[in-house]
């Protein structure tokens, strides 16, 4: 599992490794069952502090992304989306949101947005179904 942090991109750290291993999760770089890095060594090679990676996991645990188990490491967790629709869509609503803001700020249209979005989508396709 390779991740990357960026002290310029502003977001703090941890909320860095979240978003990337959401985003491993769901372009099938990490299925359920496999085994994430133990802290200290996520840690060791991203030259953070455990507490860090610690924080970030526990927001995955959180959030139903990984399982943490003492003595058995952290593990992705079975994908178990009981939500109903509506619920769903309520979840994506705020980021849909600042993606929107952004891109009118940035003087992007939608139809560029909607383009974006098909692209991003494909390169998480995983490579058998490209």
């Amino acid at each position: 599992m390779q991740l990357r942090i960026s002290a310029e991109e502003g977001a703090p750290i941890y909320q860095q490794i979240v978003a990337q291993v959401k985003y491993l999760v769901a372009a099938g770089r990490l299925k359920p069952g496999d085994d994430v890095p133990p802290i200290r060594v996520l840690a060791e090679q991203l030259r953070i502090n455990p507490n860090t990676v610690a924080r970030a996991y526990l927001e995955l645990e959180r959030e139903g992304i990984v399982t943490m188990r003492q003595g058995f490491g952290t593990t992705v967790a079975q994908v178990r989306s009981l939500l109903p629709r509506r619920e769903k869509l309520r979840l994506l609503a705020e980021p849909a949101d600042v993606l929107l803001t952004n891109a009118r700020h940035l003087n992007v249209g939608l139809e560029e947005v909607i383009l974006l979005l098909r692209e991003r989508e494909a390169a998480m396709q995983p490579e058998s179904t490209k």
